[in-house]
């Protein structure tokens, strides 16, 4: 498994995407709109969503939102970039 957490802005949107890896997504502040093969599921704090793998998934946060997500198996280009991070290379 693989964990990160992300801040994102009000107004943020991520468009429509999908992995092979299984997500969880967890709120911890903020809200957000996630959008799961076009349906749209409003998301507060303490709420969490699994999306089985290859399932198109989009976002919108509706307020500054910090989430934790969960990916199975993990997401080597998300180790990637941090292993650039740990290095200075970003």
């Amino acid at each position: 498994m693989y964990q990160m957490m992300a801040t994102l802005a009000a107004g943020s949107t991520m468009p429509a995407h999908s992995h092979p890896q299984e997500q969880i997504v967890h709120i911890l502040e903020g809200q957000m709109r996630l959008i799961v093969d076009g349906v749209p599921h409003e998301l507060l704090p303490g709420d969490s969503f699994y999306l089985a793998s290859n399932v198109p998934h989009g976002v919108e946060t509706l307020l500054p939102t910090r989430v934790l997500d969960t990916f199975s198996p993990p997401r080597n280009d998300y180790i990637a970039i941090d292993e650039k991070v740990r290095h200075g290379a970003l």
